[in-house]
């Protein structure tokens, strides 16, 4: 039986836990759940008996991996000490690593305790090529993201243009993931995560459009490079909670904790 904990439990928390304790991922035990605060949640009994607001009482418990669904400052404030807990760790906002120095410290941390900090696929697709394809020259990678208006609410898109009243797709950004990475910290972890697998945050380009046509949240890839050529095209379900993730999140991280429970593993 594999223990593990959750930082945060928002849409993908609770998409994580209520899986695993139905039992549809293996051999998994949630053993605490950390939260700001909660009062938040109206969970059942057995759910609430896992939650604790106190960081003290959530490492109290006997991890071999924690799971961090909670944001970029989550990443800042519990990554290094997941590891030096002893347990692996699983970003899922792994757009907190376009703070270099923030990345720098915990990919030392994590070869100086020998413990694994692991990033799944989450919202895009194709990392695993990208990743190969890096380790021989890589020449371009581009990443186009489109969602629409409603994944926008509450960001800073709201400043720039009147949601409710776009007609055509609006282009909210253009730059490297670096930057799209930090002024989009819930809607475009994807950049970062691209980024990591190849060529990095300062030379993976990136669009952000708002885009009134669409329903679903769409990712398209291109990459070029020794490896040949790849052009990827991913359309995620929004969450009916969380417009800004796609579900294939959850199912994302799910996968990688059965990858940890099995004797078989595909597609890495």
């Amino acid at each position: 039986m594999i223990k593990i904990g959750v930082i945060g439990y928002g849409t993908i928390g609770e998409d994580v836990v209520q899986a695993i304790r139905q039992g549809q991922e293996g051999e998994i035990q949630v053993t605490s759940i950390l939260v700001r605060d909660r009062s938040k949640y109206q969970v059942t009994e057995d759910i609430a008996a896992l939650m604790t607001e106190n960081e003290s009482d959530f490492f109290e418990n006997d991890f071999a991996l924690v799971v961090e669904s909670a944001g970029h400052q989550a990443v800042k404030l519990y990554g290094e000490k997941v590891l030096e807990h002893g347990a692996d760790l699983i970003i899922v906002s792994v757009g907190a690593f376009a703070d270099e120095e923030l990345h720098t410290r915990l990919m030392q941390k994590a070869a100086e305790l020998g413990r694994k900090i692991i990033v799944p696929s989450a919202a895009i697709g194709g990392l695993d090529r990208i990743a190969a394809g890096s380790l021989g020259p890589m020449e371009e990678v581009t990443l186009v993201t489109r969602k629409p208006p409603k994944a926008w609410y509450g960001t800073m898109i709201e400043q720039q243009v009147s949601l409710a009243d776009l007609t055509e797709p609006y282009c909210a950004f253009e730059g490297v993931a670096r930057d799209s990475a930090r002024l989009f910290p819930e809607s475009v972890n994807v950049s970062a995560a691209l980024s990591l697998a190849g060529i990095g945050f300062d030379q993976t380009k990136v669009k952000v459009f708002v885009d009134p046509h669409i329903t679903h949240n769409t990712h398209e890839i291109e990459a070029r490079g020794k490896f040949g050529q790849i052009k990827l095209q991913i359309q995620n379900t929004p969450s009916a909670r969380n417009p800004k993730t796609g579900y294939i999140v959850a199912m994302s991280v799910l996968k990688t904790l059965r990858d940890r429970a099995s004797h078989f593993v595909i597609g890495v």
